[in-house]
């Protein structure tokens, strides 16, 4: 019976490629196979690898040695301990972030947060616990997923714990998008809270945070610090992609 359905399972699978073959979430062109990005989109995809500031992962164009800070993390010390993202925010990379986020296309997630997981391999091993920046409940009626819970329910896989409902945000915010750093500072603040049911799934533990995009880090740093006052012992954070320096 098992061979019998093992090879029905093939027989979909093929069945299921030749009505659907796969096709590069970039450009659309017939590739291999799914979740995979053609070789021209491949190269267009500035991925974040070491020299790279220990602090907000941000890369160096050359190696200052280990444990070396950015300009960036001297003058304005993060909220959180580190950040580690798998690309750089621009073309394809913010093409895909706008298709998952705006245009339900979830079947981009996975790709993704297996980018997330390689990028985030020692936050991952270090992490007691997997924490989503959440959206307001009127923008998840709306937009139905909350693209960072999905995320960080792929990185999390049963180990370490996924804490979906450890962080809410309080209030409606205005969307980011437009505003300068003082703007998103002030849209953001005291807009986070753990409830005190989740309280004991972030006290004295090593919070692992999830987002899709970092650019002035003004929605993580309130989510860092909402997490820190529910007894968090200390908070990293993982996201898809990040902005350049100077480019938020």
């Amino acid at each position: 019976m098992v061979p019998m359905l093992r090879g029905w399972t093939l027989v979909q699978r093929s069945l299921t490629r030749f009505l659907y073959p796969p096709v590069c979430p970039g450009c659309g062109v017939a590739v291999g196979e799914a979740a995979a990005l053609c070789p021209i989109c491949w190269r267009g995809m500035r991925f974040i690898e070491r020299p790279y500031c220990e602090a907000l992962g941000l890369p160096f164009s050359f190696n200052l040695g280990k444990g070396f800070l950015s300009a960036e993390a001297i003058a304005e010390p993060p909220a959180f301990a580190r950040l580690r993202a798998a690309v750089i925010y621009e073309d394809l990379a913010a093409r895909l972030v706008s298709r998952l986020k705006y245009g339900d296309r979830t079947d981009l997630a996975p790709l993704m947060a297996g980018w997330m997981r390689r990028a985030g391999a020692e936050l991952l091993a270090d992490a007691e616990v997997i924490v989503p920046v959440p959206l307001h409940r009127t923008r998840l009626f709306r937009r139905r997923f909350n693209q960072s819970a999905e995320l960080a329910r792929l990185l999390a896989n049963g180990h370490p714990p996924f804490a979906p409902m450890a962080l809410r945000r309080t209030r409606r915010t205005r969307s980011q998008v437009g505003l300068g750093p003082a703007e998103r500072l002030a849209n953001v603040r005291g807009a986070f809270e753990v409830p005190a049911r989740e309280v004991g799934a972030v006290s004295g533990r090593r919070v692992l945070l999830v987002d899709d995009v970092f650019t002035t880090g003004a929605t993580v740093s309130s989510a860092v610090r909402a997490l820190k006052r529910a007894g968090a012992r200390e908070v990293d954070v993982l996201v898809f992609a990040r902005v350049a320096a100077g480019r938020a």
